[in-house]
């Protein structure tokens, strides 16, 4: 397999991502409805805890760290979102 091969394999997982991201996304919103409906804070750190050891419990030796950084962010991400929603009163 040359590079441009290789390349475009890479082309159609980040196209995946892209979707799946936007999928992920769609559900945070949801859930931020969820908690602001049922009085929740945005941020469970235990909750990140665990969903972190769990993730990471699922990769090669070696990428825990950067499936931990990976999700670190997503949960960011995801948290400041919630938190958009929330304050923009869309969750109501």
């Amino acid at each position: 397999m040359d590079l441009t091969e290789l390349r475009l394999q890479i082309d159609k997982i980040d196209d995946e991502l892209i979707r799946l991201f936007g999928q992920r996304m769609e559900v945070a919103a949801e859930i931020a409805r969820y908690k602001q409906q049922h009085g929740l804070p945005v941020f469970v750190p235990e909750r990140e805890k665990q969903k972190l050891d769990a993730l990471t419990g699922k990769v090669k030796k070696g990428h825990e760290a950067h499936v931990s950084a990976l999700f670190t962010l997503l949960f960011e991400i995801s948290r400041a979102e919630q938190e958009a929603i929330i304050m923009s009163g869309e969750a109501s």
